[in-house]
């Protein structure tokens, strides 16, 4: 039977993640949330006004909002932290993320990641001395595997991969998926590790080639930042991090009220002590600072009527969170999401959502292979 909540206004909300319940069937196909609390990887995972209707059973017309996927848009309570901690203490937490939402924007990240990064990646990883065997990536917060599969056939040689995720179908999905050859045809075997990465230190990534992740740094504070990058140079291995918003969004057509979502919603990222829009530039000068060499590339979704799914759910999630920010927005933000999302379902709209891809390159060490 399926559950409703009814109560007032119109910005679509979710569950909070204690709230959420993953159904589990049957080979990589088989998970799906319960249709009747459907919650919605946003970049910055937020909080959602509880005060607002859910009834994802019911089937929205043109430009109805309607629930959102886990991660699509605000899913943690004030409070709560990130999918992915670098060290230990509090009460370990749900999943956050949907495979649903993980799957519709894959698309999108595999054509907005900044391939022009791979080739200092590859020029220092040809030339490290004396490597043999595989390379070892870990991936932090593997999610469905994204990342793995975008990058693996893209990297010459023998991969070795580590998957860290806290959700254990996620981490079988990632395996079930992950991709069997590089670029030239060499084996890439995998390995999944549940858990929050806690007390991610040098030792921790001793052996390791490259640490990977998307979508992270902007769900990271000042201090977690910091002890990602001391880790990641004390081991002296390079660090590939995609897909961190960067604040900034361009919607076609414009609307007078475009400029007031996007400020509300960066705000709503900067909760807690999260960084969210500052976080590339925080994590440049954590490396930056411990001597490693650090790139940066705009990575950019486009958005246009052929991902108006995706379109719509990151919409939901986008407008959700600046009326958390600032409920005063939730009158006027309702005529606009519903615009928003007609508009998105006629074709019309289309929409740039900026993020950035950083790689960091420290010195080489002992410990890196």
């Amino acid at each position: 039977m399926t559950e409703t909540t009814t109560v007032t206004g119109g910005i679509p909300a979710q569950p909070g993640p204690r709230e959420a319940e993953h159904t589990r069937g049957t080979g990589s196909e088989g998970l799906r949330v319960d249709a009747g609390r459907r919650t919605g990887e946003q970049s910055g995972a937020a909080a959602v006004p509880q005060d607002v209707p859910v009834d994802a059973d019911a089937d929205a017309g043109p430009g109805e909002p309607s629930a959102v996927i886990a991660g699509a848009g605000p899913v943690a309570r004030p409070g709560e932290r990130a999918t992915v901690r670098l060290r230990d203490g509090g009460q370990e937490e749900p999943p956050r993320y949907a495979p649903e939402w993980l799957q519709l924007r894959e698309p999108a990240d595999a054509v907005a990641r900044a391939e022009e990064l791979l080739d200092p990646l590859r020029i220092r990883s040809a030339d490290l001395p004396g490597r043999t065997g595989s390379i070892v990536i870990h991936d932090l917060g593997c999610g469905t595997g994204s990342m793995g599969r975008w990058l693996a056939p893209r990297l010459d040689g023998a991969q070795h991969w580590v998957l860290h995720d806290r959700d254990p179908y996620l981490l079988h999905f990632a395996a079930v998926a992950s991709p069997r050859f590089a670029a030239d045809g060499s084996g890439v075997s995998v390995e999944t590790r549940r858990g929050d990465v806690a007390r991610l230190t040098p030792d921790a990534l001793t052996g390791a080639s490259l640490v990977t992740a998307s979508a992270l740094l902007d769900v990271l504070t000042r201090e977690e930042i910091d002890a990602l990058a001391a880790a990641c140079v004390g081991a002296g291995c390079p660090a590939l991090l995609t897909l961190s918003v960067a604040g900034r969004v361009e919607l076609t057509p414009s609307d007078p009220l475009d400029a007031e979502i996007a400020e509300a919603f960066n705000a709503h990222q900067r909760r807690s002590g999260l960084l969210g829009p500052e976080a590339v530039t925080v994590a440049c000068e954590a490396f930056a600072e411990r001597g490693a060499t650090v790139r940066v590339h705009p990575s950019p979704w486009r958005l246009g009527p052929e991902q108006s799914a995706l379109t719509a759910q990151w919409l939901r999630g986008w407008v959700g969170a600046a009326v958390e920010e600032r409920p005063e927005l939730r009158e006027r933000a309702e005529g606009y999401l519903r615009e928003r999302l007609a508009a998105c379902e006629a074709g019309e709209l289309r929409a740039v959502v900026h993020h950035s891809d950083l790689l960091a390159l420290p010195r080489p060490t002992g410990g890196a292979s």
